[in-house]
């Protein structure tokens, strides 16, 4: 799975800069020197980064062969992006990246299938978005008391939720 880093915007410069729409939570290692990235559309990279610097608050990045701003300008909305395969698991069994949830199939501690986990929503409260066999949203906040396991190898997340949660949106 391609997971998306940063979206390029207009030149900064002269000399091949682009501003980056930071889109990880681990920017340090996603943009730094000698690192190449896969890009949308294809036909733009993989664009390997030469250097790496901030300017008010801005991310700037110059690409190995990007040399001037008419370059640069070409890049412009040109998504970055790194393979899930290539990013490590997280050292903590209790924490998980979004990829590594996307796509496991969701069951009931009683063994009931609910769904497929479609998304993960971050706000105060992480919550799961669960599509169910109809196609229904189904939300379960992601937390051990209603998430007790989450086994990312047999591809399956176990969910206790309290009586009327998964009646909510029908």
């Amino acid at each position: 799975m391609r997971l998306v880093v940063g979206r390029i915007g207009r030149a900064h410069g002269i000399r091949g800069d682009v501003a980056v729409d930071v889109r990880t939570d681990d920017p340090a290692e996603r943009f730094a020197a000698g690192v190449k990235l896969l890009t949308d559309p294809d036909a733009a990279g993989p664009l390997t980064i030469r250097s790496v610097r901030t300017h008010s608050g801005r991310l700037l990045v110059r690409f190995e062969g990007i040399a001037d701003r008419n370059a640069a300008e070409e890049l412009r909305g040109v998504a970055l992006l790194v393979d899930s395969e290539d990013i490590p698991p997280l050292d903590d069994p209790d924490e998980f990246h979004d990829h590594e949830l996307i796509g496991l199939r969701v069951v009931t501690a009683e063994g009931g299938d609910v769904g497929v986990v479609d998304d993960i929503l971050h706000n105060a409260q992480d919550v799961l978005v669960i599509k169910d066999a109809a196609g229904e949203e189904v939300l379960v906040p992601f937390v051990r008391e209603l998430v007790p396991e989450v086994d990312t190898g047999a591809g399956r997340l176990v969910i206790d939720p309290p009586p009327g949660l998964l009646d909510l949106g029908h």
